[in-house]
């Protein structure tokens, strides 16, 4: 069987075929075999390289350029009995160009084989395959099991789904940032003219030194930097980068930003309910989750909470794991990913790069950062760029690196460790390496002018070297075949370059899902036995220090105002500094959660302020209930609640104040003295230990949550104020409660402005 080609209807059937019926899914799930030698294969002239999804003209079955399909059933095989008697034959078909530069190997062809056949007659439009074709691949499609990365095991496989194709282009990406001194400023050269590509079905590997710009383009690629100075050309189907991309670029951090009481089951599953579609039913989204459980071998410890410096948890390499299933959730198109290895031995390294190796095999594109793999990584590779000193050193197939540097003349003397010798060689390091001729003249030139003799090559004239080879044997040719227009047809570009920006939830369902996210979260750090026992302390010895308090008399009723004084100022400092930790702690989270759109800023906030109320509430009630019993304060259930509502009334404008001071910071240690600076100025100008505070400064009394609560506790517990207190005359206490009522929602809304003016979603 053979299929036609049409490059002027590449992709014209995209929306069409957004849905994915269970014939695609059938065929998605296909392995590719291998040609075998006795079979001739042809190349088509006219297809071009850079071709992805390609139609057929006449409206009959066509493929992917990289699909391996061809397979079909013959007669019957001599010597089988039963079952119909058939045996596959292995074809390829005979009207596809292959660029032997971009799939050397064929690892390109076999890796997107079987998805990205699947994809592209589902996703792209294409005319469904016959159902004795499709039934034929799905007898050698397995039985859905793969290796457990971690135990060797048999483990399910996640059911695939369309992906849209995204081939990423990036030309003299130059990228500067702007330091600016006390006297100056100056420019920083980052990203000196890089240049490469990826296509669907490829792990491309960002590979050079520390400080030689890998982040940073992995970043701009990735759409996460968009300050300083950037030029160049960075395009996704030919379209430059768009809001509307978020939705389809997955991007994993070098470090793991995960809450560390949750477990691995929690984490995907409020992350699925988040981001997917509104489309899915809670069932389906969760469903999903446990797909991702399953494909990436983590269904062993589901249970298990992520775990963090202080808590135990998963292992490093199941934590990693979970972070690429954050992303591959969402099933993106481009799947971005900073050191993934990081940390981690040889071996578990190696089943994270079998991970991408899986993704890949989606038809999704992968762009990952590594520092210095081992072999058996470095040949999981299948383009490579090697950055030195921001500048490109190579961009091409990883298997055939060695092979340009041995042409340019650098060759290892001993076995060495591809990535090892490619490191080397961005630092300038020529150890055990020979150095080209040309090379060594232009050092004894240099050696004459300066009247020295036997100097070796310097690091500097090693990475000057390599860059000029690139540039004049390679970049030209490189940039030319990339800069080729895509035959894209404009419903695929529309789709990529869509401005609208879709929401996974609604406003409720991202309140509700953050709201029990952050109560599961945070129970463990505010009812833990620290803090319990904090409390249960100072109430009982309140307790005993008033025990059974005589307000008759002069001298017991001024020890029971000061029982109602440090309750006033224990309760309005305790919370204060308990919610300045709440959003720097919570930066790394919320920058990364928003970076992809998961949910509003203003569904976030509220969620995050109202699900720690219960919880901060639970101990104040604990503290009240030893003291003021012990303490032999008014014996009454009316004073009792009243009384309770004034401590509740000012934790929560407390917990404002906490909270917009550490909006504003960011930065726990200066919003620590600030709030110190702030608690002690209210607590000083209310008048409790100067009775003639100056006009000046008497003011901030009416915005200190300690000065009304102090009066609010006071006309509770007496009916009239004594007059040895000094205290001005309470009428029926409403201004103390819309004063403190006023400060709740005031210091929360400068909270959310901080939030805003910080432009966390960038």
């Amino acid at each position: 069987m053979q299929f036609n080609f049409d490059e002027e209807n590449s992709i014209c059937r995209t929306v069409e075929g957004l849905k994915m019926d269970s014939t695609a899914t059938g065929i998605s799930r296909a392995k590719s075999l291998d040609l075998p030698p006795t079979v001739p294969q042809s190349l088509s002239p006219t297809t071009s390289a850079e071709t992805m999804l390609i139609a057929d003209v006449n409206g009959g079955p066509s493929l992917s350029r990289k699909s391996s399909f061809g397979k079909k059933l013959v007669g019957s095989s001599p010597g089988k009995k039963g079952g119909g008697g058939h045996h596959l034959r292995q074809t390829r078909s005979g009207n596809m160009k292959i660029d032997s530069e971009d799939l050397g190997g064929g690892a390109s062809l076999s890796r997107a084989s079987s998805a990205s056949l699947g994809f592209s007659f589902s996703f792209t439009g294409f005319t469904a395959l016959p159902e004795d074709i499709v039934s034929d691949i799905s007898c050698f499609s397995g039985d859905e099991k793969g290796a457990d990365l971690e135990a060797g095991q048999t483990r399910k496989r996640m059911m695939s789904e369309p992906t849209l194709p995204i081939y990423l282009k990036f030309t003299d990406v130059r990228y500067k940032v702007i330091l600016k001194g006390i006297t100056s400023t100056r420019e920083k050269d980052i990203l000196q003219g890089i240049t490469g590509s990826a296509r669907p079905g490829e792990l491309l590997a960002l590979m050079g030194p520390s400080g030689s710009g890998k982040t940073s383009l992995l970043s701009l690629l990735g759409g996460r930097i968009t300050g300083n100075i950037i030029q160049g050309s960075i395009t996704y189907n030919d379209e430059p980068y768009t809001k509307a991309l978020k939705g389809r670029i997955g991007f994993v951090t070098q470090d793991d930003v995960l809450f560390a009481h949750l477990t691995v089951r929690e984490t995907l599953a409020y992350a699925a309910r988040l981001r997917l579609p509104k489309t899915m039913s809670r069932q389906q989204k969760e469903e999903r989750a446990m797909n991702v459980i399953y494909e990436l071998g983590l269904e062993r410890c589901q249970d298990t909470v992520i775990g963090g410096s202080f808590v135990r948890g998963v292992s490093g390499g199941e934590r990693k794991r979970v972070c690429i299933g954050n992303e591959i959730l969402i099933n993106p198109s481009l799947l971005f990913l900073d050191e993934p290895t990081s940390g981690l031995d040889s071996t578990t390294a190696l089943r994270i790069v079998q991970v991408l190796h899986e993704i890949t095999q989606s038809g999704k594109t992968v762009v990952t950062t590594i520092h210095q793999p081992s072999s058996r990584l470095f040949h999981r590779f299948d383009k490579l760029i090697l950055l030195g000193k921001g500048h490109l050193l190579y961009f091409g197939r990883a298997s055939k690196s060695m092979s340009y540097f041995s042409a340019i003349g650098f060759s290892p003397v001993i076995t060495m460790n591809p990535a090892e010798f490619l490191i080397d060689l961005a630092n300038g390091n020529i150890t055990d390496v020979t150095i080209p001729p040309e090379l060594e003249d232009r050092v004894q030139s240099k050696n004459s002018e300066t009247n020295t003799r036997n100097r070796k090559p310097s690091p500097e004239d090693v990475h000057e070297y390599v860059v000029e080879a690139y540039e004049t044997r390679v970049a030209d040719k490189r940039k030319k075949k990339i800069m080729k227009p895509l035959p894209i047809c404009e419903d695929l570009k529309a789709t990529v370059s869509s401005p609208k920006r879709d929401w996974g939830a609604n406003w409720w369902q991202q309140y509700s899902i953050l709201f029990w996210r952050g109560l599961k979260e945070r129970r463990h750090d505010y009812l833990s036995w620290m803090r319990i026992t904090q409390v249960l302390a100072i109430a009982v010895i309140l307790g005993l220090l008033w025990w059974h308090s005589n307000s008759t008399t002069p001298r017991g009723l001024e020890d029971q105002a000061g029982l109602l004084f440090f309750i006033s100022v224990f309760w309005g400092f305790f919370p204060v500094f308990t919610a300045i930790f709440t959003f720097p702690q919570e930066r790394a989270m919320l920058n990364k959660e928003r970076a992809v759109d998961m949910y509003r800023l203003s569904a976030y906030f509220l969620a995050r302020t109202t699900s720690d109320l219960p919880l901060d509430l639970f101990l104040p009630v604990i503290f009240l209930l030893i003291v003021y019993f012990m303490a032999g304060l008014r014996l009454s259930i009316q004073h009792f609640f009243l009384s309770m509502l004034v401590v509740f009334l000012s934790i929560v404008a407390a917990q404002g104040l906490g909270l917009a001071i550490g909006a504003s910071f960011m930065d726990i240690k200066k919003a620590t003295t600030l709030a110190s600076v702030t608690v002690m100025t209210f607590m000083l100008a209310g008048g409790f230990f100067v009775k003639r505070v100056p006009p000046f400064i008497s003011w901030l009394r009416f915005m200190s949550f300690n000065y009304h609560s102090y009066r609010l506790l006071l006309k509770v517990q007496y009916d009239h104020m004594p007059p040895s207190l000094n205290i001005p005359k309470l009428h029926n206490g409403m201004k103390e409660v819309a004063a403190m009522v006023a400060m709740v929602f005031a210091y929360r809304f400068l909270a959310y402005i901080s939030l805003r003016r910080m432009k966390l979603a960038a």
